[in-house]
């Protein structure tokens, strides 16, 4: 009998489950959105209990369109968005306040308060993380001080915190009868209340940040066997994987060697370098961060650029803008001229990530005339994800001292021809897009199905990866250098605009 592995993808957006087959292919997919709730400008919240019952319905139509039962899942994944960042009830299960999304920029006042001490950087050696806004930890503290009776709850082991993998896994293996709270080293790697060496959460940054340890899951492995799943639809399987979206998409992607690295095109967009067995501190304004840990071996290490705003740029123009219908349509619009008619855009809509976390910047368009029209500001919306990648990709170079000498991509946007001839023209380096482009469920999956013995070891999942396409560089020298040093123009009108 054929088995296979599942993984969840729960993501910014939306919730999918994934069944893989011992190549790596796609067996059955089901998908469902869930709503962004944007209570003030700047704030972002998810729906944890619209979350969890998606996920449950995909599983189920996944499985039920495969004609599969949890009998045929040698092992399940989960991989999620990271940061998102929730507490709930033990008792009860229900959530005390809707989960804060990483995107979410309510904190940023307490960022603020820390750095005057010590500056943006003074947590980085300990946890490979500036101060933002974008990590869990602070959210964490802003709802044990906001939500009535939340600290209380959480001192007394009461209640529980989680980013959306250890919300997920605690349901699944019982909830409130037994549920296990757990995370894996990624995504505790991005609480910013961990430590880089020791693998565990850290008591200094527990005080400074004044969490209670009591709330906070247990540290483990990304792929181990966790528990038994009890919920209807996944009865007896195991849970044996979890990966933050991004060390998934590196995983997904067979990046198991130092200088291997990948860029994720979603809503945002994130790059990993493995880094190998230690840490390498980055002075280029990069993320230093927890790549993978397979159980019994040593943790990986990776070197992350984090872009806030990519897909979502092209969201906002389909949805706040009504520059079209549906994102595919992007591309013939962007292709209808030329060139960007000499527009960039900065998607500082939530201050800038990497390399230059400039937390006051917010959006700018550059560079308009009266010759710009509609298709010119498509363009320049999917080139500044080329421009942005790039930055990314020379602080990455400067830190590592590896030169890039490729590019793997996936996620959403690949499916964008003129963004990937554009990458690979800015980059001047070849850019591959694999045949599977769901890396990043697929990276869970790897995790499950290596924990339970489906896969034998990484070699096995090396030999799974095979090119769907590859664009080499067609952009003059000086082309690249003009549209270049006219983005940073505008990348530096975007800074300093919040007070």
């Amino acid at each position: 009998m054929t088995k296979y592995v599942g993984a969840i993808d729960q993501g910014t957006t939306s919730s999918r489950f994934i069944v893989f087959d011992k190549a790596g292919n796609i067996v059955s997919v089901a998908q469902k959105e869930h709503k962004q709730i944007y209570p003030k400008p700047g704030w972002v919240e998810h729906d944890p209990l619209e979350i969890l019952h998606n996920t449950n319905e995909v599983i189920g139509a996944a499985l039920a369109r495969a004609d599969l039962s949890a009998s045929d899942l040698v092992s399940v994944g989960i991989t999620n968005q990271r940061e998102t960042t929730l507490i709930w009830d033990k008792a009860t299960g229900k959530p005390l306040h809707n989960a804060l999304v990483w995107q979410d920029t309510r904190v940023d006042q307490l960022c603020a308060e820390y750095a005057k001490n010590g500056g943006q950087d003074r947590f980085r050696a300990k946890t490979g993380l500036p101060l933002a806004s974008y990590f869990s930890g602070l959210k964490l503290r802003w709802l044990l001080e906001n939500v009535e009776g939340a600290r209380a709850k959480a001192e007394a082991g009461e209640a529980l915190f989680g980013t959306i993998d250890s919300w997920l896994a605690w349901n699944l293996t019982g909830g409130a009868k037994g549920g296990v709270h757990i995370t894996d080293v990624t995504n505790a790697s991005r609480t910013q209340l961990m430590n880089l060496a020791s693998c565990d959460w850290d008591e200094d940054m527990l005080n400074e940040f004044k969490i209670p340890r009591a709330c906070l899951p247990k540290i483990l492995p990304s792929s181990t066997v966790y528990g038994e799943i009890t919920t209807p639809t996944l009865r007896g399987a195991k849970l044996a994987g979890i990966l933050g979206d991004q060390q998934a998409a590196l995983v997904g992607q067979t990046c198991f060697s130092p200088g291997e690295a990948k860029n994720t095109y979603g809503t945002g967009c994130f790059m990993l370098m493995n880094t190998g067995t230690e840490p390498v501190q980055s002075k280029a304004g990069l993320l230093t961060t927890l790549a993978y840990q397979f159980d019994g071996e040593k943790p990986r290490y990776a070197l992350e650029g984090a872009i806030a705003i990519t897909g979502a740029l092209v969201q906002w123009l389909r949805d706040n803008m009504k520059l079209f219908d549906v994102a595919p349509q992007i591309e013939p619009l962007a292709k209808s001229v030329e060139d960007n008619g000499d527009v960039y855009i900065v998607p500082a809509f939530s201050g800038l990530y990497a390399p230059y976390w400039k937390e006051s910047a917010r959006g700018v368009i550059a560079g308009l005339t009266r010759f710009a029209t509609r298709a010119h500001l498509a363009r320049a919306a999917l080139e500044s994800t080329a421009y942005q990648t790039r930055d990314v990709v020379e602080a990455m170079e400067t830190d590592s001292g590896i030169k890039l000498s490729s590019l793997k991509t996936d996620g959403g946007m690949v499916a964008n021809e003129l963004l990937m001839q554009f990458q690979a023209d800015i980059l001047d380096v070849p850019v591959i897009r694999p045949k599977v482009t769901e890396t990043t469920a697929l990276g869970a999956a790897y995790a499950a199905g290596l924990a339970t013995g489906y896969w034998s070891n990484v070699e096995d999942l090396r030999a799974n990866w095979q090119v769907d396409k590859q664009w080499t560089p067609a952009l003059a020298a000086d082309k690249r250098a003009h549209y270049y040093k006219s983005w940073k123009k505008a990348v530096q009108r975007s800074f300093d605009w919040v007070d």
